[in-house]
């Protein structure tokens, strides 16, 4: 079917466009773009009336977490992907961390002839650095890179052999494909469980200090300028990190880097309870981390926002800190999280929020999204601004491991498009 998005606050960072736009859709491509009122496309299109609504180009997760194969239990493929839609994402890149671990040429083969199938969205896939990421035997990086595996990355944990982490990059530099680090000393955090501050006292938990986090930033972002490699920061919640980064780009060393909506909206004063609901990694920071990164973000040192989406089963985060598994949900919670509490709150520009949404995530792994060009392939999502109770008993995701739930928003997904057609109405 063919759509005329009427009268919509459209924003494309790509095109400089911000203001109220005409949209047309035919055969699954942007087929025009004008000022709302202008005349429009010969043919037939299906008309939504989008005033009052923005409409953005279809946002693009560069870390998210299936569960699939191995972990069905607490997320599939499937569902994974419904919850992507529900959040304005056209694309995401699942990390290799399934059981078995997406290792292999056949394994990326198999998850796109899936995804053809079992997902509304795109896959991008991402491949482990090492077989069976135990860090000892680099996996064929040539083979996954034809198969078409986007980046590599050992998510979860760090490679700590750096000989061997070094071969990755040059070779992953030769074949154009990015490294995405998860920086995390396994030394250094031990048995952490959270944030070496306050919260660690107060309940006598194991710490997990930012140097954790920080001297594995460092280590990999100087050994991306030696092989010259492309190199993503994952999760990044340090005000340290902020800094490597930006030293990194100063000297010319190809390093982009993320940060998640849980560590800008909330830091480890708003932990209530030793409630395993508030249990990621990297943890929740201080305040002066979180500040850190949202000015991180708004002055454009970091790329991206990515969620970490890593739904666990409601029984296993019930354990409190010491027993609960690190992760949360954060697919369908992501744009009214980061308009809250980027936009709203005066951080950046609603241009600028799309840029690191869309367009800067589909920069990074290469792929032609994350803009509304005539002739682009038509991956949009339309949204509002109004205010609206997180609850987590609505999400499509299997997940509903937050700790957002009940907090007040603002900017609801409504409907998303992938190749022209809606694979998600609210």
């Amino acid at each position: 079917m063919n759509y005329f998005l009427k009268n919509g606050l459209l924003v494309d960072p790509k095109n400089n466009i911000e203001g109220l736009y005409d949209l047309w859709i035919k055969d699954g491509k942007v087929a025009k773009v004008a000022l709302a009122g202008t005349e429009g496309v010969e043919g037939a299109f299906s008309e939504i009336d989008c005033t009052g609504k923005m409409i953005f180009p279809g946002f693009i997760d560069l870390h998210v977490h299936f569960r699939d194969p191995g972990l069905t239990y607490k997320e599939t493929l499937t569902t994974g992907a419904n919850a992507a839609a529900a959040g304005g994402f056209t694309g995401v890149c699942p990390m290799p961390n399934t059981k078995p671990s997406t290792d292999s040429p056949e394994k990326i083969r198999t998850l796109l002839e899936r995804a053809k199938t079992e997902s509304k969205v795109n896959i991008f896939p991402i491949a482990a650095v090492s077989i069976g990421q135990e860090g000892k035997e680099l996996t064929d990086l040539k083979g996954i890179k034809e198969a078409g595996a986007v980046a590599i990355s050992e998510d979860g944990k760090s490679v700590m052999d750096i000989c061997l982490y070094r071969e990755a990059m040059k070779q992953a530099a030769e074949l154009g494909l990015v490294v995405m680090a998860h920086c995390e000393d396994k030394d250094l955090v031990g048995k952490g469980v959270c944030n070496k501050g306050p919260i660690s006292e107060k309940y006598g938990l194991q710490p997990i200090s930012n140097a954790v986090e920080d001297v594995i930033t460092a280590r990999d972002i100087f050994l991306a300028g030696e092989t010259g490699t492309k190199l993503h920061l994952c999760h990044c919640s340090t005000e340290a990190s902020v800094g490597l980064v930006k030293l990194g780009k100063e000297l010319g060393i190809q390093v982009t880097a993320e940060v998640c909506p849980h560590h800008f909206a909330m830091n480890e004063t708003q932990i209530t309870a030793n409630d395993g609901m508030f249990k990621m990694n990297p943890p929740l920071r201080s305040e002066k981390d979180m500040v850190a990164l949202c000015k991180g973000l708004a002055n454009g040192t970091m790329d991206c926002i990515s969620t970490d989406h890593a739904p666990h089963g409601a029984e296993e985060k019930q354990g409190g800190f010491e027993k609960s598994p690190f992760g949360i949900v954060g697919l369908e919670t992501a744009f009214a999280l980061s308009y809250t509490y980027l936009v709203r709150a005066g951080y950046m520009s609603l241009a600028d929020l799309i840029r690191h949404m869309s367009l800067n995530p589909a920069n990074v792994i290469s792929v032609d999204r994350g803009h509304l060009s005539v002739g682009a392939v038509a991956d949009l999502c339309i949204c509002n601004t109004e205010a609206y109770t997180i609850n987590p008993e609505s999400f499509a995701s299997m997940g509903r491991n937050t700790p957002f739930g009940g907090w007040e928003v603002y900017g609801q997904v409504e409907k998303t498009m992938v190749s022209g057609e809606f694979v998600f109405s609210k």
